[in-house]
Order: structure tokens, then sequence, then C-alpha cells
């Protein structure tokens, strides 16, 4: 089988799945556990000043299910570490000795002046832990308090507070950074400017659930009042798929190591970070919904993907699908390609049909000589794909690449030569930065 002993900022670990900073890794009684599961390493719940904060004693969390009653969207308001700074130390600094080849990173969240980074992290570094995480992103509670997220929103804020950071630490300094912005570049860049040795992402998404459909107050409330929280689980994968591509494609960028974090639940969603830039993954969500022993099915289906591919190791992974990114003008408008319904396969649910005939083009046939029959007509389809999307039955509706390309928006056929210029590796005003 594939090795999946990963290196990130010099730590070797059996393999690249970390727990992501939050609940799970508030002490070392369930860091232990997961190290024993079989976990590479842990980014420590975020440590602030002493006195620690208070947190709510009610409902900090919420979620979205999917019809079979599965989480796919989580939302908290959990505040970082209500412990005492000392004992996190002390539990950090024994789990260490007790696992010498797992990783544990700590996360920090301090205010803005440099007294006090100067005063804890070389604190938290007489540990042994092996590096920092700095928590740029926290949506909720400590934004209003001048951190977090209002941090990570202003890219001067990241420089100054990663180069104090810098300043003190010995061991890589890694910015983790908020997704509550229009563009994830300029807090990426400042981070590198600051000195940043990596990048974490995506923090959570500023979010609402829902509201409580008995009394009509959000939810979750505490003593009848809510707050906005931080959105995260596979439904945030997307977005945050989005921004460790761009951070590794731009080549302000490129060269900085990525710790993916957003919506890793399987195997596939490993693949997806790992193939569009990232190098490292950690994982929040899944491990609080279904427990550490996910790392099996994490690391076994890691291992078997890599072993089809030829792949012996996770770097060979990293960064294959990121050459593929480029912005639409790019797109090659002379490729086509168009639905087609295996009829051996179809259950005759006409599921494809009411979908296209009430938002698309109208290119499914319901019935053929009298009969129901779901057929595709080639010169309405526009091969948008929702019909494949749509379909009950796995592999019944696929893509097929036609022969001649038509731009979709006029059917007008375009020239090879204007083809192969919207192509992204041959147009000369590629995005570079």
């Amino acid at each position: 089988m594939a090795n999946l002993t990963s290196e990130f900022l010099g730590v070797t670990t059996p393999n690249p799945f970390w727990l992501a900073s939050a609940p799970a890794t508030d002490k070392a009684y369930n860091v232990n556990r997961a190290f024993e599961a079989g976990w590479g390493g842990a980014v420590w719940k975020t440590l602030g000043e002493d006195p620690p904060i208070v947190n709510v004693s009610g409902p900090r969390y919420g979620a979205i299910h999917s019809n079979e009653r599965r989480v796919i969207g989580f939302n908290n308001i959990e505040l970082i570490t209500d412990r005492p700074l000392q004992v996190n130390l002390d539990d950090i600094r024994q789990l260490k000795k007790d696992w010498p080849d797992r990783a544990i990173f700590v996360s920090v969240m301090f205010p803005m002046n440099e007294e006090t980074w100067a005063k804890y992290v070389p604190m938290i570094e007489d540990t042994g832990a092996d590096g920092f995480e700095l928590n740029f992103g926290c949506p909720h509670g400590m934004t209003e308090r001048g951190m977090g997220a209002a941090v990570g929103q202003v890219p001067e804020y990241i420089k100054l507070a990663t180069e104090w950071c810098k300043k003190y630490a010995k061991t890589p300094v890694i910015v983790k950074l908020t997704p509550n912005v229009t563009n994830i570049l300029p807090p990426a860049i400042a981070a590198r400017e600051g000195g940043a040795d990596a990048v974490s992402l995506i923090n959570t998404v500023n979010s609402i659930m829902r509201v409580n459909y008995d009394t009509l107050e959000m939810y979750p409330a505490t003593d009848g009042m809510g707050s906005h929280g931080g959105y995260c689980g596979q439904a945030v994968k997307p977005i945050a798929l989005h921004m460790v591509a761009e951070i590794a494609r731009t080549k302000q960028t490129a060269e900085m190591p990525i710790s993916g974090i957003g919506g890793i639940a399987d195997w596939r969603d490993a693949v997806d970070f790992l193939a569009l830039g990232a190098s490292n993954l950690q994982v929040c969500t899944a491990a609080m919904v279904y427990g550490f022993k996910i790392i099996d099915d994490l690391s076994d289906g890691l291992s078997n993907f890599l072993d089809d591919k030829g792949m012996s190791s996770v770097s060979e992974l990293v960064g294959k699908a990121v050459p593929s990114v480029t912005d639409w003008q790019y797109l090659n408008l002379n490729y086509v390609e168009k639905a087609v319904i295996d009829q051996d396969l179809c259950i005759k649910c006409g599921r494809c049909h009411i979908v296209c005939e009430d938002a698309s083009h109208q290119a499914i046939t319901k019935t053929v000589n009298g009969e129901r029959r779901f057929e595709i007509i080639d010169e309405e389809c526009i091969g948008c794909n929702l019909c494949t999307i749509v379909c009950p039955v796995d592999g019944c509706i696929t893509m097929q690449p036609m022969t001649e390309g038509v731009d979709p928006r006029t059917g007008i056929a375009i020239s090879k030569e204007k083809a192969d210029w919207t192509t992204h590796a041959n147009n000369p005003m590629r995005k570079e930065s």
C-alpha cells in the first residue's frame, strides 16, 4: 500500500490527517484517544490570555441534516478554550512526551499588542509543541473583542501579528485564514509577507442556522437570545476548495504550504484538497459527529486511491489538479459535451425530463412512439449536466464529448485557432497573480 507518511513544515507524521483546533482538541484525554486511534497530529484548541474566557452553558451547536438525518452542515457559537492556560500547557507537554511521532501545533489568539505575544509565545513553545497556528478566523465572540476574524479581515493586521509571533517563536507558524472575505489572496499574501511558514484554511463561515419553530427565536439560543456562529462541515467544502486553489495557483502565494480545512469527511474529500494544493489536512466536524475511528476510513481510502493511481506517496498527489484551474474567460468554447441516457439503466422515473422542461432547455423526451421513454434531443441539449445531477441511478446519464464544438450562446462553430487561444495553457494573458 502507498506510504501515507507525511511531512509538513519539517514535522513528520504517520499520515497527513490532523484534528483541527476545536472541542475535540481541548484536553489531553481527547487528543490521546485520537492518537491511539491513529491520527497523525492535532492543532490544540485556541489558547488565549489568562484568566480564561467564559463560554455559554447551554446549546452551542446547530446543524443541517440530510433527509437521512446525516449532518451535512454544522454551526457553533463556542469560543476559545475556557480552561486555565497552565492546565492546557501541562496537557500539551505530557502529550508531546507520550507521542513524539505525532504533531501538536497550538492555536493561539491574542490582542493586537506586541507585549502579549512576547509574553505568551515562549511560554507555549516551552511545552515542546511543534509550532503555532494563529487563529485569525473565528467569526463570533472573539471578533467583538478585536480578535479572530476582526484581524483576519484586515491584511495589515495579519502581517503585523504574524511578525510578532515569528519574532518570538523558534518553531513554525501557520496562519489560519477566515473565509469571511471577498478575496482570499490579500490575507494570504499578508501572511506570507509577515513571515508565515504556511497557511491553513478555511476557518468557519459566519452564519445563523435557523429559528426555533415553537418560540420563533433563533436557534441555538441562550436564555432567549442567540448570536451568529461559525458554519462548517461538508457543506462548506466547495468554498474551502476554491480558496485553497486560489492560493495554490497564484504566483505570489503558490510556494506557501497549505493545510486544508473545511468539510473533510471521507477519502474523496482528502483527494480533493490534496490535488488542489493542500499538503496537510485538518478535520473537525466529521470527528465530532462520527468519532475518532473515521481515521481508518480516511487513511485506508486515501492509500487505496494512491495505489490505484500508481502513486507511492501523498506528495505525488499534492497539486495535481491545480494546472486545470483557470478563470472562466479562458475556457475552451470549442469543446462540447452532451448528455446520453443508458436505456438499460433507466427506471423511467422522469426526473430528468421534469427538470429539463422546467429549468433548462427542453432537451429530453417524455414519450417516443407513444411509449414512456426518455431520450436526449441532441440539437436542444446544451450540455449543462443538470439531468445527471438529479438522476437517482448512478451512471444512467453520462456526459459524452462531441466531435465538433459550437458556441452554446450563438450556435456558431468556433475556429480551432480561437479554441486554442482560449485554453489556459496557451493564453498569454493567463492569470499570474
